[in-house]
């Protein structure tokens, strides 16, 4: 099946006769030159004229470097229209405060650049110009960044093309009632240039099937320079088509006729969340001066156990060679693209042809002797134990007793479950914070052997059933969800929602089979709380059927059905739950059309938390797959359920237990914190809602690479370098020193609470004192001491603290803090379905549980996040500059962490004033312009 513009020939005529060269590398880092003919470049030129067109009239701002291939649109297309064209320079155009400055300056009416520099311009503070013309071409184009850009008014152009087929070979205007997708289309094939989706025959594919993207017609390049091999690759005849490129992309027809993009198909992997190109690290591991082959591969021996292996061919034999080539990838390329195992072999096994004989290679086995001499393997049975802890949970193969936790990917939220596990081995408990001083596999089973012998800490119980006869109590934590239903009924603010967007072929009963087993298994999801004799009950139903709620807009118009999507979502995410009657957990399916559904969940806090979601889509992973196939449930009973945690947890949490925990948070806590009032012309309403917004940002990948490498230096973890730059720029808006934050545990540190579904968050109070003007360094090492301590006494629930102190409460905000801050790391399980690709979508919501919120995730691509904030205390045009600060922040302290805090706030505070005058001058500018309008239409007159 093809695609071809139907357009009239534009260079039939333009001679042929001279190429250009256009150096470009592929994953291994060698450059290809790629002969490009005249006429291709003049079909390019003519077609990009009339779509997405330019006129004399525009103005063109060129931000491509002139050896990169996109140059000759910036430069020949403004030339042959007659347009102006505005040359900036690399320094502005990897700067989004100078480049926007730029774009005002020059006018702008067209501009071309990658999805990561529009999001870069739009953290830095664009607003957007309903006279721009958006081109976003090189990366795939997200929906949620597109829907930012048409929010600005502006015209939005997809493009996408390689440079094989002379710079853009298809072309999109993106709409927003389209935008249904996680990504973009990329439209049609421009003028004279053909597309075909083929599978591995070379046959076409159906609409909707994936099938790997050729191009052919005008634009396509005679090959590679001097590589002939290269070119008859890369460059195929068609027994029908022609010749065409072979782009190694994989893409599917829509409905409607045009393209999606889906991913890259060689070489490209992805291991947890983190999409890899294999040759890159490939290409690292060989500019080591040691190494004269290698190969890297993503295995999976055992299932759900993926990591990456290098098969390596040396230079010579050395003892510690897999030590140095991990910290010389380490030094080059994000943590998360080291190979958890390295063999070395004499030779690599090759194919007749002579091709690395991939399948040949071995499986990797910590008894062979290549990876012995790798590192020192565990000397006696507690590092053997502990190193078996760390394998399961980190997924790597073998650890080593010199391998330290954190470089080999741990982080807080695994150092809590490895805490766990150690404890329930050795029967002795741990505090977190032994993980964070004696991070290396020696050191920490030198600190357990020590507490084993010494026996100054009795073992924590284990968690048991108990009968459902007697009356259930509620956990700390639910009592306090109970207790603020009953002071606020009918509030919506612990309604959680999401969303999953499923494509191909569903089984709607297999699915309702699924959802209704994973209430059975769950006992948390049959329950409702009951008063008896004035306390709350947990009440469990011992049956529950859920009848999946479907609903069919697929009969609707498109442009209908996005309209009504959304709303839909909302509203019934929205709805009231009565804790004492029904299920807590609801579900629906909206039916967009016969291959296209959406799943949403909605469930009150009280019976699920943010982990929660993790087990739940695992276990609907698992159970849809066996279900679709006639089998029976493959998951085995769940040896506890959430009661017998709520009971054991009252049942220990008392004495002396008690006690150790409440001495701790007394002595943190002392006097209660001061509530933290930010300098804004609003004051909390003496009735204040819950109503709030989200302001979302994204940090470049080089700045989050520059933040894990600082707080790996200092010795924390990323979350306390973030919190502790985030307190920073409450203490630039409070003026404030004495600044206490909420943040979320997951309480998961029993193993037998980790596949559970129910309530276990805990809140914990980080505070710190800012005072005597600190550096930066300093600041971290505060936040740092704070952060071990709360977690070595995570325990005791937030409820008990607050009964303790007894705090005034009020209804406006938390007493004892009102800032909240999470990075979000619980684990998130990639849900695959057989015939199914699958998205996760946010369910968006306006409500503000705390004054001000800072949530950020780690992507591939960088951190992103948002602020949350109630709009009766911030107006949505003050947050942004908030985030331009805290982006300024963390880019100050990588560069200068000694800096103290004064100074920084100094800097943050008369870069702010610079951007309010850059605001009042465009403002002025902008007042002139229209005075001047209207005085010459009044001359007219």
């Amino acid at each position: 099946m093809s695609q071809e513009s139907q357009d009239n020939p534009a260079s039939s005529t333009t001679p042929d006769n001279l190429a250009y060269v256009i150096y470009t590398s592929g994953s291994t880092g060698k450059p290809k030159g790629v002969q490009i003919p005249h006429g291709g470049v003049v079909n390019f030129l003519t077609s990009m004229e009339r779509q997405p067109g330019l006129t004399q009239t525009d103005v063109l701002l060129a931000v491509t470097s002139i050896s990169f291939d996109i140059a000759a649109l910036e430069l020949y297309l403004p030339l042959i229209t007659g347009a102006r064209v505005a040359l900036v320079s690399r320094e502005v155009a990897s700067d989004g405060k100078q480049l926007i400055e730029q774009l005002t300056t020059a006018g702008a009416t067209v501009m071309q650049a990658t999805p990561a520099t529009w999001q870069m311009l739009l953290a830095a503070g664009w607003q957007g110009s309903s006279q721009l013309k958006i081109l976003c071409g090189g990366e795939a184009l997200p929906r949620d960044l597109a829907e930012q850009l048409l929010a600005t008014g502006a015209a939005v152009w997809n493009l996408y093309g390689p440079t094989e087929t002379t710079i853009w070979s298809t072309v999109c205007q993106v709409e927003a009632a389209k935008l249904v997708k996680a990504t973009v289309p990329i439209g049609r094939p421009i003028t004279n240039t053909q597309v075909y989706l083929l599978d591995t025959s070379g046959q076409p594919v159906p609409i909707g099937i994936p099938g790997e993207l050729y191009i052919g017609g005008a634009g396509l390049a005679r090959g590679y320079l001097n590589r002939p091999e290269l070119t008859e690759q890369k460059f195929i005849h068609h027994p029908v088509a022609g010749r065409l490129y072979k782009t190694g992309d994989l893409a599917r027809y829509l409905p409607n006729g045009t393209i999606e993009y889906i991913e890259r198909i060689d070489h490209q992997v992805k291991l947890r969340g983190f999409r890899i190109e294999l040759g890159e690290i490939e290409t690292v591991l060989r500019q080591h001066p040691s190494v004269r082959q290698a190969v890297v591969m993503l295995r999976e021996d055992e299932p759900g156990n993926q990591r990456l292996v290098a098969y390596l061919v040396a230079q010579s034999p050395q003892d510690e060679l897999a030590q140095q080539l991990r910290r010389f990838v380490g030094e080059r390329l994000p943590s998360y693209m080291i190979p958890s195992v390295l063999v070395t072999l004499e030779a690599l096994p090759l194919t007749p042809n002579g091709k690395v004989d991939r399948k040949a290679l071995p499986v990797p086995e910590t008894t062979k002797a290549s990876t012995q001499e790798a590192f020192v393997l565990p000397r006696h049975p507690v590092e053997e134990v502990i190193a078996r802890i760390w394998c399961q949970l980190l997924g790597v193969e073998a650890v080593g007793i010199d391998h330290n936790f954190f470089e080999l990917g741990g982080h807080s939220l695994l150092a809590t479950q490895v805490i766990s596990r150690i404890e329930k081995a050795f029967g002795v408990e741990l505090p977190v914070r032994c993980l964070f001083e004696s991070p290396t596999l020696a050191e920490l089973a030198a600190r357990v052997q020590k507490l084993m012998h010494s026996q100054s800490e009795q073992p924590i119980p284990p968690i048991e059933r108990v009968s459902r006869d007697g009356v259930l109590p509620l956990s700390f934590s639910q009592y306090r969800l109970w207790l603020l239903e009953q002071l606020q009924p009918g509030s919506i603010a612990y309604n959680m929602a999401t969303a999953l967007h499923l494509v191909g072929s569903l089984n709607v009963a297999v699915l309702e089979q699924a959802l209704n087993e994973i209430v059975r298994r769950h006992e948390a999801l049959r329950t409702n709380f009951c008063v008896v004799d004035g306390q709350p009950i947990q009440v469990i139903t011992p049956s529950l059927t859920m009848n999946l709620s479907v609903r069919n807009l697929s009969e609707v118009s498109e442009a209908e059905r996005v309209q009504k999507v959304q709303p839909l979502v909302k509203q019934w995410s929205q709805q009231l739950f009565d804790l004492t009657q029904g299920s807590l957990l609801r579900s629906m399916l909206l039916q967009l059309d016969q291959q296209e559904h959406l799943l949403v969940l909605s469930l009150h806090h009280i019976v699920a938390d943010g982990w929660s979601f993790g087990v739940f889509f695992r276990e609907l992973t698992t159970l849809y797959n066996a279900f679709s196939q006639g089998q029976l449930s493959p998951l085995p009973e769940l040896p506890i359920q959430y009661a017998d945690f709520a009971v054991w947890q009252r049942q220990w949490l008392q004495g002396e237990v008690l006690e150790t925990q409440l001495t701790y948070w007394k002595r943190q806590l002392g006097t209660i914190p001061p509530i933290l009032k930010f300098c804004s012309d609003r004051t909390s309403s003496s009735t204040p809602s819950s109503t709030g917004k989200k302001h979302r940002f994204a940090l470049s990948s080089a700045l989050t690479e520059a933040l894990k490498k600082l707080s790996q230096g200092e010795g924390v973890t990323l979350f306390m370098t973030l919190l502790a730059a985030f307190k920073t720029l409450l203490y630039r808006y409070s003026k404030q020193e004495d600044i206490a934050v909420g943040s979320p545990i997951a309480n998961r540190n029993r193993q037998e609470t980790e596949e559970l579904i129910g309530f276990f968050v805990n809140t914990l109070i980080l505070r710190t004192d800012l005072s005597g003007n600190p550096s930066f360094r300093d600041v971290l090492m505060r936040v740092r001491e704070v952060a071990l301590g709360a977690y070595a006494h995570q325990d005791l629930p937030f409820e008990k603290l607050m009964a303790e102190l007894q705090p005034e409460r009020h209804l406006g905000h938390n007493p004892l803090f009102q800032v909240w801050f999470v990075l979000q790391n619980a684990p998130i399980p990639t849900v695959e379905l057989p015939g199914l690709t699958l998205n996760f979508i946010e369910v968006e919501t306006e409500v503000a549980r705390y004054d001000l919120k800072l949530d950020l995730t780690e992507t591939p691509a960088g951190l992103t996040g948002f602020f949350e904030y109630k709009t009766d205390l911030f107006e949505a045009s003050a947050i942004a500059p908030m985030v331009r600060l805290y982006e300024m922040l963390l880019d100050t302290v990588i560069q200068q962490p000694d800096i103290q805090i004064n100074s920084l706030v100094e800097v943050l505070e008369n870069s702010e004033k610079q951007q309010q005058l850059i605001q009042e001058q465009e403002f002025k500018k902008a007042r002139r312009k229209k005075l001047g309008n209207i005085r010459r239409k009044q001359i007219k007159r």
